[in-house]
């Protein structure tokens, strides 16, 4: 056997292995979302606490407005929650958009922080750490700068949430408001839908456990105080305190009926840039928190950090290393002598791959289709490809920040003017 052979075939096992997986999580993500989508998901309580909804934001003027009236726009008591806005060492018309809300609604608590370069400018975590010093709520609420949730998702996640001692934080769905924008932000809709969305499923039904996403949770001031806030070092904030937060002995639970709507990127430069910064976030979370991997103390965070370690490691690898085979193959640089068992192995996959995403789009409305079919195909042979040369750049300058002592800031993703075309129609839409 060659070593092309030996590459190709550590491929297979590998990419097969993740496939079951997804599988297996795919399963349990459709049978616990079947399930939650016969209730309206409310738990309703005797006495609500008071939230204190945080938004960080770094030159968000063309998305703001449009977030901040759909959080004034909560079904969740009037008087038990108030808005932060971290406006951080912004550098557009921000700080006058968000003066002009309040003006138009003097009776709602919207606070706006307006940080300069001393104070901000230094990421995510350290504006939602100035934003804490201010809040008076029990419990902490979560939306990006570009997010325009449902009226019911903050009341149903604190419901939720409240229902349980156990329980430290809870996270909603987040769907992608420009969907029909370009094929990129299809490619996007596809993949939240079918893991972000599926997988947490999954591995709440299976394990109890969820990763905290970026917005659109709910998690109690009394943990994030013991914590010590949010960590400055840490690009993905979310995965880092969802770690801290297992090992502290609570759990997440993942509540898809509580919605919010996020633009995604419309270009590919800008997807990329924010992919890097996923990654290298992720990266960061993985090796700080490995040496829990074989630490029985640790909890079920274990599992995730095993989870992580999978798709950062295993799968990275034989994508590698079967795409490597391929091109060196169309050059002749090298031969499989696998032959048919390998092409057979191969086309299994790919229709594996495609069935278990088209069925995980069938529990939303309007995603299940041929069209969806295709795009799902060709997210295989491209979008799919991206993902390994977003993870070797996040490497390439996760270790490059380290020699050269590069401090934490913001790199947020570029906004868009959206069109009004079938934005109405998909916030309606669950």
């Amino acid at each position: 056997m060659t070593l092309a052979d030996c590459l190709s075939l550590y491929s297979i096992i590998a990419i097969w292995s993740l496939m079951f997986i997804n599988i297996f999580l795919s399963v349990g993500g459709f049978i616990y979302i079947y399930k939650i989508y016969k209730t309206d998901g409310h738990r309703p309580l005797k006495e609500y606490p008071m939230v204190s909804v945080m938004v960080p934001a770094h030159n968000e003027s063309i998305v703001i407005r449009k977030t901040v009236l759909a959080l004034l726009n909560f079904d969740y008591p009037k008087d038990r929650y108030e808005v932060i806005v971290i406006n951080d060492n912004s550098s557009d018309n921000s700080a006058q958009v968000l003066s002009g809300i309040q003006a138009k609604y003097p009776d709602r608590k919207l606070i706006v922080l307006n940080t300069d370069n001393q104070l901000g400018g230094k990421g995510k975590s350290n504006a939602l750490n100035i934003a804490l010093s201010v809040a008076s709520g029990s419990v902490i609420a979560i939306y990006d700068a570009d997010n325009t949730p449902a009226p019911d998702a903050l009341r149903i996640l604190v419901e939720n949430l409240m229902a349980d001692d156990k329980l430290g934080a809870v996270i909603g769905k987040f769907r992608t408001r420009n969907r029909n924008a370009s094929l990129l932000t299809r490619f996007v809709n596809i993949e939240t839908l079918a893991y972000q969305c599926m997988n947490q499923a999954g591995r709440f039904y299976f394990f109890k456990l969820c990763t905290i996403p970026g917005t659109n949770y709910v998690i109690r001031r009394s943990i994030i105080n013991q914590m010590g806030g949010w960590d400055t070092k840490a690009l993905s904030e979310d995965t880092e305190i969802s770690f801290r937060l297992y090992r502290m002995g609570y759990y997440i639970k993942f509540m898809p009926l509580a919605v919010t709507w996020e633009q995604e990127p419309q270009k590919l430069k800008q997807w990329f840039k924010q992919r890097t910064r996923w990654a290298k976030g992720n990266l960061y979370v993985l090796l700080k928190n490995f040496k829990y991997a074989f630490d029985k103390e640790a909890g079920p965070m274990r599992l995730d950090v095993f989870y992580y370690g999978l798709v950062y490691g295993l799968m990275l690898t034989s994508l590698i290393c079967s795409d490597g085979i391929f091109i060196l193959g169309i050059l002749g640089l090298c031969h499989v002598t696998l032959g048919g068992f390998s092409t057979l192995l191969w086309g299994m996959a790919i229709l594996l791959f495609i069935l278990n995403v088209l069925i995980t789009l069938a529990v939303e409305k309007n995603e299940f289709s041929f069209e969806s079919a295709l795009l799902i195909l060709l997210m295989l042979f491209t979008y799919s490809k991206m993902w390994v040369a977003v993870v070797i750049n996040a490497a390439y300058l996760s270790v490059q920040d380290k020699i050269f002592h590069k401090e934490v800031v913001w790199d947020k993703t570029e906004r868009f003017e959206e069109t009004n075309n079938h934005k109405n129609k998909k916030k309606r839409e669950k």
